[in-house]
């Protein structure tokens, strides 16, 4: 070190220092996670949406768009068909057509499409819901302030490090300038996905009240705006406890799952992000300040599969049908609360 430091000096040579990745993410240097984080504030700046009361969703992106247009755009072809086939029929590989027209006229009603061009692979959509009349929707009992209509945006899932790292970046302030910067207004985030069940099955939904980081000794319980009550009588088991954020699938077994289900650990499932997520948002709210430190959290799962009777992890296949109901479910719940409906 001290002859190439010598070097550097006496013969001008000049040396190039390197950081691995795993050192860029701990030192919270978030280069793609940046591109794609600025990438949405400025979309928001520019259509005057930043300072609007703003609601993060990680989620698919289909199940909120569906779950706002649907009834709008088709409503009438199925006034007398069951509860939830429209967004079977939407689900479907069949149904291109269908998908086209709630799409065509959400982008008409405030929905703009961010895809991905950061190297995240994370789409993106907001919903600008003071141009939606929600009188015609499922949710025409929301009472929202004028003026502060909610904003929606709704981030494809993340896992892992890459779920703290977006989050993390996008809770932060918009650089506006070297002098300037706009805090956002974040009201709440929230989580849904699907996950590995310890008790109960395929289809059934769990709401965590603490995530537990697999291999540290992270743990973050918080306080759910979603509850299992909210979910009864829809025919669908719901499970509340703690959950554990997996490193991988492929490094589960058997006797692990058990330990943390049967011990007082007393774990209802393993999902891959929920840990990351909690811990960005902590950060933001609780220590740097930069986002409501009241900031509300929901988290909410369906079962994939439980690995403890199946001998399967969450990557197992898709579930069809199975999935479309808890996934509505879990969506519509999410946007009443925002929409604020009692």
């Amino acid at each position: 070190m001290g002859k190439l430091a010598i070097e550097e000096v006496v013969d001008n040579n000049k040396r190039a220092i390197t950081f691995s990745p795993i050192l860029r993410e701990r030192l919270g240097h978030h280069i793609y996670g940046e591109i794609w984080a600025n990438s949405i504030k400025k979309v928001l700046l520019e259509n005057n949406l930043i300072e609007r009361p703003i609601h993060i969703i990680s989620a698919n992106m289909h199940s909120v768009m569906n779950s706002i247009f649907a009834e709008p755009v088709l409503g009438k072809k199925y006034k007398n068909a069951p509860d939830f086939q429209i967004f079977e029929d939407l689900s479907s590989s069949e149904n291109k057509d269908l998908r086209k027209k709630v799409e065509e006229v959400a982008t008409k009603q405030g929905m703009i499409s961010l895809p991905d061009e950061s190297g995240t692979n994370i789409d993106v959509q907001i919903f600008d819901s003071s141009k939606v009349d929600l009188s015609k929707t499922i949710f025409s009992k929301a009472t929202v302030e004028k003026g502060n209509e909610p904003v929606i945006i709704v981030m494809d899932y993340a896992f892992g490090e890459q779920a703290y790292e977006t989050i993390d970046e996008l809770l932060k302030p918009y650089k506006v300038d070297k002098k300037n910067k706009i805090f956002l207004n974040v009201d709440s985030v929230s989580i849904m996905g699907k996950a590995g069940i310890l008790e109960g099955g395929k289809g059934d939904i769990m709401i965590p009240c603490a995530h537990v980081n697999e291999g540290t000794a992270d743990n973050y319980p918080f306080d759910n705006e979603l509850t299992p009550a909210m979910f009864e009588g829809n025919g669908i088991p719901v499970f509340a406890g703690p959950m554990i954020t997996v490193l991988g699938t492929s490094l589960q077994n058997r006797d692990l799952l058990k330990f943390f289900h049967e011990s007082t650990w007393q774990a209802i499932g393993l999902e891959m992000e929920g840990a990351y997520y909690q811990k960005a948002i902590q950060s933001a709210a609780k220590i740097r300040k930069s986002i409501n430190p009241d900031v509300k959290v929901r988290y909410a799962y369906y079962a994939s599969d439980n690995p403890l009777e199946t001998g399967s992890t969450l990557a197992s296949g898709g579930l069809g049908t199975t999935g479309v109901k808890p996934t509505y479910l879990i969506t519509i719940k999410i946007l009443e609360q925002i929409f604020n409906i009692k």
